[in-house]
């Protein structure tokens, strides 16, 4: 049995803008891509059996395997070419749209065979093409289904059992897929997931996120367990309104310099590593990191240096101690999160005041998001949530570039403008978590903190 934190999962319909970890478990699982990831986050095979990349990343061509859909009809060239025009388009309910703007075409060159042609190069295009959002769905006829490398056994009341798909293409002296490969799947809470772990009535845990870490902490599962993801992406604070006290970048500066982020993480795992830049090493940049101004103050002067900004701010302006609404998560781990960031912004002379997450009112809102694909572009658009306008278009260089040179630089160009105007606060790397019976052999961490249900023991398909 496997639990996931969150709901009841759903296969991915239209849209797919926010697909819940549930959801992007059970999608992976029956309607992959065209490629997808495998247990180590890499892309493997999905539909296309192989593929090459030509004319120096502007051209993707893929020769599909012998894929049926779940109901035995066997997928075609032609509809994935539909599905992916539907998922890649402008107008699409897909997170990933944004950062598949590149796709200029994509066409069926024979009944096994599609190209998808790009714009402007993009070496790194098949990491966004394994993920989840851009799995394979056929919604008619009902019961909607795909070509993944499990299927769904209805009627079971304890959850959803997967059985791995038959391979068209398996030896008939090979042995066919056993009970023990199945899974049961389940959505729910992360204390309930917990409990059925520790009392050993399932073997895994996926979707663990800080917000949950402080009641599996209380749980006291065995250490060996407990399995924590080099996670990829973002976790920081978008400054998501410039007036008052964050209408100026030095008080911003203040601000993001104020917090403690070794004692934060110290204080939830050795395995947490803090962050200040916005991009965690250079990946497609034509240079390294760029780090803040503040970053050079020694981390023991850092409050004081930004004590001293509030007050100079309070003088020169005449206004009482500035209040800022931090929009944070709830749950055991956003509080904690929330009484760190207090107790930080409290002694410079800031007074937090905690909001949901989904009030428009925040000053700040925490970004807690893994990257689908290693590329700069992700990191600086997601971070720029109200960014100045040089950074915007510093961004919007770096998708139009026509070279991988001209795009290198303006992704450089562009670290460096949103770094400097402290549009996003960069605090640690995601925090990603799972529980792990050891007889699941295949179960690896990765920097995607994503763990496909086919690869967990035996190599499904």
């Amino acid at each position: 049995m496997v639990s996931v934190i969150g709901a009841t999962p759903h296969l991915a319909g239209a849209d797919r803008r926010a697909l819940a970890e549930p959801d992007r478990l059970l999608t992976d699982s029956l309607a992959e891509g065209l490629v997808r990831l495998d247990a180590a986050g890499q892309v493997e095979a999905g539909v296309a059996e192989r593929w090459i990349v030509t004319d120096e990343g502007r051209s993707y061509i893929f020769r599909l395997r012998e894929a049926r859909w779940s109901d035995g009809q066997r997928l075609t060239a032609a509809q994935v070419v539909a599905a992916l025009k539907r998922q890649t388009s402008a107008r699409a309910d897909n997170r990933l749209a944004p950062f598949l703007t590149a796709v200029s075409s994509i066409v069926e060159m024979t009944p096994e065979v599609i190209e998808i042609e790009l714009a402007r190069p993009r070496p790194d295009l098949l990491k966004l093409f394994a993920q989840p959002e851009l799995a394979l769905v056929r919604e008619r006829p009902r019961p909607a289904g795909g070509a993944g490398p499990m299927r769904l056994r209805p009627g079971h009341a304890a959850g959803q059992l997967l059985t791995p798909a038959l391979d068209p293409e398996r030896d008939p002296d090979d042995p066919a897929p056993a009970a023990e490969d199945n899974v049961l799947l389940r959505g729910e809470r992360a204390a309930s997931a917990i409990l059925r772990f520790v009392e050993r009535q399932s073997d895994l845990v996926s979707g663990g996120t800080l917000i949950d870490w402080p009641i599996l902490r209380a749980a006291n599962p065995a250490p060996v367990n407990v399995r924590i993801d080099p996670a990829a992406g973002l976790f920081g604070l978008a400054v998501t309104r410039r007036d008052g006290f964050l209408a100026e970048a030095t008080n911003r500066a203040a601000v993001a310099q104020a917090i403690d982020r070794g004692d934060l993480t110290a204080s939830v795992s050795g395995d947490w590593i803090a962050r200040e830049t916005i991009l965690p090493e250079q990946l497609d940049s034509a240079a390294p990191p760029a780090a803040p101004g503040w970053a050079i103050v020694l981390p023991e002067q850092r409050q004081s240096a930004a004590r001293a900004r509030v007050a100079a701010w309070r003088a020169r302006a005449g206004a009482p101690a500035p209040t800022l609404r931090l929009a944070l998560p709830a749950g055991a781990g956003g509080t904690l999160l929330w009484a760190r960031l207090a107790r930080d912004l409290a002694a410079i002379g800031v007074r937090a005041v905690r909001v949901a997450p989904d009030d428009k009112a925040a000053d700040l809102r925490l970004v807690d998001d893994v990257a689908p694909y290693d590329s700069a572009r992700w990191y600086l658009a997601r971070a720029c949530d109200d960014c100045a306008e040089p950074a915007r278009d510093a961004i919007e260089a770096a998708r139009l570039a026509d070279t991988l040179e001209a795009r290198a630089s303006a992704i450089a160009q562009a670290d460096r403008l949103l770094t400097d105007d402290i549009a996003f606060i960069p605090i640690a790397r995601p925090f990603r978590w799972s529980l792990v019976a050891l007889r699941l052999r295949q179960w690896q961490a990765n920097a995607r903190a994503f763990h496909p249900l086919n690869r967990l023991r035996a190599d499904t398909n």
